[in-house]
């Protein structure tokens, strides 16, 4: 099989290393990647919001299979150009794809299927955000209605702070805060049947103690030894069947990877958000346990033939990345530092712990920094401590000017 993978990101790097892996992927390739893809597929310099140039260059490849990583190319509708010729896409339409790229459209299929969320309301106009402000008070919880970069979302007790991002947005949803840990669960699914994969939790805070502002994601570990055995078959029977079902009754069918955010609540568990494609950093750690071959469970998805798929495998180790991040992340970020140490990491620590690459680029015989997150440093280990142990001790061996890293992913679970 041929697989084309979409985006540059570490998601992607997780993507492809576990791709690179199975044994039925005879030519892998990535567009337009990055310095550590580069490694292990043959990258392109294509524009990922092109569906056309995407579907050109599927088309030259001979691609069997394009898997579109991010969600910017999945509400541009490019898995729509490359099903448009001939060739199986794994990732939802554009239409589908609204369930990650409008809070609003969320809100109203969750309501259709009855999937138990926050209350909310959809605003338009100053006098509303002060309205729904004042409805559900303190903590606020203001999300902008379109795409971010998992940047788009405010939780403060600062009620001005709240008001000047709704203002800052075209379109806000405004919710009640849910209490209680969050859990991200990833189902593959091709618009009707429902493959749940094993439960994360990330950091979305900058600093230790979950403080300072939010990220795109600092870390994340699978498995949750705190959570409920029946969390998944819970979620499977209450948020993510009855989702795809409502898509599917709206003339949206969605199929790929469906990203259910949960806040496991005082009242039982909650819908945060959706999101319509793996998540970043926890498809790090979700990717570094599963052992079923990933690329033939990619292609039942977009063909429609994931009821025939055997059930999947699982390692019983533990899973933890924690994010490199550049000077000033989640600000404006600086780049092109050289980042030293990764071979230190290659020779020493494989293969219990390497290095995803986020925001690299190679420059002459370096490898610089390209973005705000930069590596996911991801280990595996029998339990949380040795994974943690084993992630630490190869971020130690990093040297990047100025980069940052949260210390404390994972900790309370490992010490649990």
């Amino acid at each position: 099989m041929k697989v084309l993978v979409i985006g540059g990101g570490a998601r992607e790097h997780a993507l492809c290393r576990s791709l690179s892996l199975d044994p039925d992927v005879t030519a892998l390739h990535c567009a337009p990647g990055n310095a550590g893809i580069a490694e292990v597929a043959e990258l392109h310099p294509v524009d990922q919001l092109d569906g056309d140039a995407v579907a050109r260059l599927a088309t030259e490849l001979g691609a069997d299979l394009v898997v579109v990583g991010p969600e910017a190319p999945l509400v541009a509708g490019v898995a729509d150009a490359v099903r448009a010729v001939g060739i199986p896409a794994f990732g939802p339409s554009r239409e589908a794809a609204q369930l990650e790229g409008s809070k609003a459209f969320a809100k109203d299929v969750m309501a259709g299927a009855g999937v138990p969320t926050a209350r909310s309301y959809v605003c338009t106009t100053p006098a509303e955000i002060d309205e729904a402000l004042d409805a559900f008070g303190a903590p606020y919880v203001v999300k902008d209605d379109g795409l971010a970069a998992g940047k788009g979302v405010v939780v403060t007790e600062d009620v001005e702070q709240a008001r000047a991002h709704a203002l800052a947005c075209d379109r806000v949803v405004i919710e009640e805060y849910l209490d209680g840990p969050e859990v991200s669960l990833f189902a593959i699914t091709d618009g009707v049947t429902v493959l749940p994969l094993r439960p994360a939790q990330d950091f979305k805070r900058a600093l230790d103690g979950d403080e300072g502002p939010n990220t795109g994601g600092m870390g994340a570990y699978s498995p949750l030894p705190w959570a409920d055995p029946k969390l998944v078959d819970e979620v499977m029977d209450s948020v993510l069947q009855p989702t795809v079902d409502e898509l599917r009754r709206r003339g949206t069918p969605f199929s790929g990877l469906l990203y259910a955010g949960l806040a496991i609540t005082s009242r039982g568990v909650r819908v945060i958000e959706f999101n319509a494609r793996f998540g970043d950093p926890e498809t790090q750690v979700v990717l570094a346990r599963l052992k079923t071959p990933l690329a033939g469970v990619l292609l039942n998805s977009a063909n429609g033939t994931l009821d025939d798929q055997a059930p999947l495998s699982w390692s019983d180790d533990a899973a933890v990345t924690v994010v490199v991040a550049s000077h000033n992340y989640p600000d404006t970020p600086r780049t092109g530092d050289p980042i030293e140490g990764l071979d230190a990491i290659a020779e020493q620590d494989a293969p219990h712990a390497y290095v995803l690459h986020a925001g690299t680029k190679r420059d002459g015989d370096a490898i610089v920094s390209a973005g705000g997150r930069v590596l996911s440093v991801t280990a595996t280990g029998t339990d949380l401590a040795q994974a943690r142990e084993r992630a630490y001790a190869a971020v130690g061996r990093i040297r990047l000017d100025g980069s940052q890293h949260r210390t404390d992913i994972a900790r309370k679970a490992a010490e649990a």
